[in-house]
């Protein structure tokens, strides 16, 4: 049984997200190559992190530069609305099995409420797989979009055991 709205508002508090509502079917975003965001050169909108920015895995500092890096993209590149509202993807399953055959993925509208850190909270939402490659500690990934669809920006694992976030923005916004 996936779960409902409040179930998820609750699940992604710690994270100092504040749900707003479902978002149906599938949210507008900038159009992206076949490999994804992570596919994407520049020329096609393509931003990433500054190396200040990058983090290992097991780097005792890997909250404050993955939240850092994500905050100064979301503001320099206009992710948050008036009312700091995004769309995050979410994963509505409810039991691990649910999750494994991955139909329950959506998206959700959310505000950052003015204390909040991806990373400290362990939200069980943005545990990383790929990351259990390289460590057992919790690291997150994520992928939020701008409300009106003109950024995706992603937040990932990279085969090196890095993290950072990458930015892709549309061809109006570049």
């Amino acid at each position: 049984m996936p779960l409902n709205d409040t179930e998820l508002a609750v699940l992604l508090a710690p994270a100092g997200l504040r749900f707003l509502g479902r978002v149906r079917g599938e949210p507008a975003m900038p159009p992206l190559p076949a490999g994804g965001a992570a596919s994407a050169l520049p020329a096609q909108g393509r931003h990433d992190a500054r190396a200040h920015e990058v983090a290992a895995v097991d780097a005792p500092d890997l909250a404050d530069k993955v939240n850092a890096g994500w905050f100064r993209m979301a503001k320099e590149f206009r992710l948050l609305d008036a009312e700091d509202a995004f769309v995050i993807g979410v994963d509505w399953a409810a039991t691990p099995g649910e999750r494994l055959d991955g139909t329950h993925h959506g998206w959700a509208r959310v505000r950052l409420a003015e204390e909040w850190d991806f990373v400290r909270s362990e939200v069980e939402q943005f545990r990383s797989a790929m990351a259990g490659l390289f460590t057992e500690r919790y690291v997150p990934e994520f992928t939020v979009l701008a409300g009106d669809g003109h950024l995706l920006m992603n937040t990932t694992v990279w085969g090196d055991g890095t993290v950072s976030t990458l930015a892709v923005r549309g061809a109006r916004e570049r």
